[in-house]
């Protein structure tokens, strides 16, 4: 089944058929294929201002149809202040891998959110402590809402800290998460003592040095550095990737772009010293924690792959309740049509 032409879908058509646990099952799913080696390598090009920057991730699955992805996404930190506008904005063109037809054309932010905090609770489900109880959340924005509700179904967390640069920022998000999930939230002025007595840890901020310090994190700690996504982004202290066991999502990738490549730049350790990509553990050809005292880093720099998968989903589902608009872009002709093309 498919649109009469390119179906383009706004970001409320596509929360209204997104949901965190489908998103969940589809990033699991296609981290296990990745790693069963049932995917080709995904691409990703970025282009800088001084003030943000730009980023094209691409990447072809095979479903219930060759599809391609290709997400452009801007991100601009001072957005929020300056434009009232948010920080990440962009599009998600999506055709059919067959023939090259663009059936979609959908906003991204939702499925960027989304699909990046699936990929934070896949890793946690496989390498954090399941008695971990207590969390610490850097960047108080969408994601690290995203981030919480999620990982708050997995493990019996009672106690939670939100550590942000802006401290009325997060404020709020103890407030609004307090509410939302029935735990406690606390703010946290001092990010070290919540690093200290806290189980899991997780990064999203779009810092560009590094915060989270080795020494703070105790032994047993799940860290998902979610941050990196430009080699100017930084998170995390390279002592820490270097003294942990890591796990990225995309090898390459992370050693370009992630906080990994911090690591490897300050000569800290090598690319052989990386434990394993994740989809090497979701698909059970590597094991995940394997003791209770291990720190375990997972640089989560946002595989193409998950957008694929993500944006197929969007897009069957708002074919089956007649969400969006159609537009012939081509301009195709009927004889055009009646000589192959959709």
């Amino acid at each position: 089944m498919q649109a009469d032409g390119t179906l383009v879908l706004t970001r409320d058509d596509v929360a209204s058929v997104l949901t965190i646990e489908d998103c969940i099952q589809g990033v699991e799913r296609v981290f296990r294929m990745h790693g069963e080696g049932k995917t080709s390598p995904p691409g990703v090009l970025g282009v800088h201002r001084s003030d943000g920057g730009f980023h094209i991730k691409a990447g072809v699955l095979d479903l219930s149809r060759p599809y391609f992805a290709a997400k452009m996404n801007a991100n601009f930190p001072q957005n929020a202040q300056r434009f009232g506008l948010p920080l990440i904005q962009g599009v998600i063109v999506l055709c059919d891998a067959g023939n090259g037809y663009p059936l979609a054309l959908m906003d991204s932010i939702e499925i960027t959110i989304q699909r990046t905090g699936a990929a934070t609770a896949v890793a946690a489900k496989y390498l954090a402590r399941p008695d971990s109880k207590s969390i610490t959340i850097c960047g108080c924005g969408h994601q690290g809402k995203v981030s919480l509700q999620t990982l708050a179904k997995l493990f019996p967390l009672d106690e939670v800290f939100a550590h942000d640069i802006d401290n009325e920022s997060a404020q709020l998000f103890a407030r609004e998460m307090s509410l939302n999930t029935g735990l406690q939230v606390n703010a946290a002025d001092e990010l070290e003592a919540a690093v200290r007595c806290s189980d899991v840890v997780v990064t999203c901020t779009p810092a560009q040095q590094s915060f989270l310090m080795r020494k703070w994190v105790q032994p047993g700690t799940f860290i998902a550095a979610v941050g990196a996504d430009n080699e100017h982004k930084q998170e995390l202290e390279p002592a820490l990737l270097a003294e942990s066991k890591t796990v990225v999502d995309i090898l390459d990738q992370a050693a370009t772009i992630g906080d990994l490549h911090h690591a490897l730049d300050a000569g800290l350790m090598t690319k052989d010293q990386v434990y394993a990509e994740l989809g090497e553990i979701v698909a059970g050809r590597k094991a995940g924690r394997s003791s209770a005292r291990e720190i375990i880093v997972f640089d989560s720099t946002g595989m193409a792959l998950q957008d694929v998968i993500v944006a197929a989903a969007v897009y069957e589902e708002s074919l089956n309740q007649n969400l969006g608009q159609a537009f012939n872009l081509g301009g195709l002709s009927s004889q055009t049509k009646r000589a192959g093309a959709p």
